[in-house]
């Protein structure tokens, strides 16, 4: 007997909430009185009243990065420059701690959490990873699609699992990484549907691929959307046409930490993909999110104009893994630590400007 009870993926979008406004304002209210030009500090003001106003706290407890793998049956199309098996070798160097998402996190002080989403090996009892596994890597989506909406849901109630846990265990700013050979092939199709731009302008070379790689990349990506048609009104029908497990998994986990209060800073291409699915649910989720930086993928701009969002840095990256995150929660953490520990000019006895 089928339930009319709502799913917890309604019951999570349910939850959200608009970022507390008020709260913004009064810290902003006192990064104008410090001892400084008003606004002198520039977009480090605007990530300290986010986070406050998001999280009700002015210094981070602990900071996660989740890391999210999967493999992708697209990748028989010849559109990575990888083996679909680096898949699983690269999960393994994560939890043996010898990636760069491994590196960026120790120098940030995060950590990171490997969630085995739907890579095609067994890997048995591994410590350091998560087995949340949806399936065995997803469909061709060329031949139909990538995977059943009751999987695409359960994709997304996974990462919203992972959410709710996080206040408990005091986590207060969550992370997103990938990992995935062929994924930044569904990342493209997934941007190609929701801006209606032809895969041609969304569609780069990912992990090095040549010219006759990159057009039959885009090809490819054109045969997906014809075959499957994925309805862009409906999110989840998006991520199941044309999507992954590991980007279902990015996108309901930030779904989760809207609902959570839990401010989320998503990475590259891949993440800023499972984000667009995320907002397209609930349109409040974009004012939950800091975009760690722009990617040199071509499709993430453009997602990025969707959602509205400015990238904290650009520096030319595109590796994935969660490394954009790790730098930047270092720049909440030190808007966060100036928002704390710079003195107003009454505090300090010095004498305020005649603008202000």
């Amino acid at each position: 007997m089928k339930s009319n009870s709502p799913s917890a993926l309604q019951l999570t979008l349910d939850r959200i909430r608009p970022v507390d406004q008020a709260a913004m304002a009064e810290v902003q209210s006192r990064l104008n009185r410090q001892t400084k030009p008003k606004g002198s500090l520039g977009r480090l003001e605007e990530f300290a009243r986010q986070f406050v106003a998001i999280s009700g706290r002015e210094e981070i407890r602990k900071k996660v990065i989740f890391t999210f793998a999967g493999d992708h049956g697209v990748a028989l199309e010849g559109v990575s420059a990888f083996p679909r098996e680096v898949t699983a070798q690269m999960v393994r160097n994560f939890v043996g701690q010898g990636a760069a998402i491994n590196a960026l996190a120790r120098h940030a002080g995060a950590d990171v959490i490997v969630v085995d989403m739907g890579v095609d090996h067994d890997f048995g009892r591994l410590g350091g990873l998560l087995d949340r596994k949806i399936g065995r890597g997803t469909a061709n989506f060329t031949q139909g699609p990538a995977m059943s909406r009751a999987e695409a849901i359960r994709s997304l109630e996974t990462g919203i699992a992972l959410a709710c846990s996080c206040p408990s265990a005091g986590i207060d700013l969550v992370g997103t990484g990938d990992m995935g050979i062929a994924n930044t092939t569904p990342s493209a199709a997934i941007a190609a549907a929701f801006t209606g731009l032809p895969p041609a302008r969304v569609t780069h070379r990912g992990t090095g691929i040549d010219d006759a790689a990159l057009a039959r990349k885009i090809q490819v990506i054109e045969q997906g959307l014809a075959v499957n048609l994925p309805d862009p009104r409906d999110p989840v029908d998006v991520l199941a046409k044309v999507g992954g497990f590991e980007i279902g998994g990015i996108a309901g986990l930030i779904i989760g930490c809207a609902a959570e209060g839990v401010p989320v800073v998503v990475d590259g291409f891949i993440s800023t993909a499972g984000a667009l699915i995320a907002a397209e649910l609930h349109p409040r989720i974009r004012e939950y999110l800091f975009v760690a930086h722009r990617s040199a993928e071509i499709g993430h701009t453009a997602i990025l104009e969707r959602l509205r969002l400015e990238p904290m840095l650009d520096l030319q990256m595109r590796l994935g893994e969660g490394t954009g995150t790790a730098l930047a929660m270092t720049l909440v953490e030190a808007a966060l630590r100036l928002l704390r520990e710079v003195k107003t000019f009454a505090e300090a006895g010095v004498a305020e400007g005649t603008s202000r």
